[in-house]
């Protein structure tokens, strides 16, 4: 569960952070960012680094899905996968990384999918109460209870026309960066926005 600061701001913000980050990955094509569709959140057990993928339509009416983490400190080693820096009224500076090149976004996809865990619950506070969010993006792991593998740092990150493969350890994490491309077997992350029942895969996991 998250706490959402929903009377912060950032600056920039992070559909502008996206934007000027995108001409720079193959996978975008020079598409331009049209407005969010929906995001969906994972708990860092540590509780220190935020966990949010975002879905965005773009000027031709594709779907982009870019997994942001959010840190209080730069992650060394990950400079190849910064976004970019951001001021939060709230938390302060606050560094975004693309999470297919950080481990906790990695860690915590894996263990949702290993698990058939969904996304975080998101509440704000309100007059002393946490008031749920409900979400417009419902994601689940296709896995049962049996436990996760451990992923604790990124061997590559590749891109591949429309998607990224991203190796760590034995294990092998397919992401739709364009939402719809097929991604092969295995074990999966679906979404499905606003229950419409229309399940799409975000992610596959396989071992290598």
């Amino acid at each position: 569960m998250g706490i959402v600061h929903h009377t912060a701001s950032l600056s920039p913000t992070k559909q502008e952070l996206v934007e000027a980050w995108l001409p720079s990955r193959s996978w975008a094509e020079g598409r331009q960012v049209a407005g969010k569709v929906a995001e969906y959140r994972f708990d860092d057990p540590g509780g220190e680094v935020g966990v949010e993928t975002i879905l965005w339509r773009t000027d031709d009416g594709t779907v982009l899905q870019t997994p942001l983490t959010y840190r209080s400190a730069p992650l060394d080693g990950a400079e190849a996968y910064l976004v970019g820096t951001t001021d939060h009224s709230v938390l302060g500076q606050r560094w975004v990384y693309d999470g297919c090149g950080d481990p906790v976004w990695a860690a915590t996809l894996v263990d949702t999918i290993s698990t058939g865990g969904r996304q975080a619950q998101m509440f704000i506070e309100q007059d002393g109460r946490r008031v749920d969010i409900p979400p417009r993006l419902q994601v689940r792991g296709s896995g049962s209870d049996d436990p996760a593998p451990r992923v604790s740092s990124i061997d590559r990150v590749s891109d591949e026309a429309a998607v990224t493969v991203v190796t760590a350890g034995e294990l092998e994490i397919v992401v739709a960066r364009v939402v719809g491309a097929p991604l092969g077997s295995g074990a999966h992350l679906t979404g499905s926005i606003d229950n419409t029942g229309e399940a799409t895969v975000l992610a596959v996991l396989r071992r290598s």
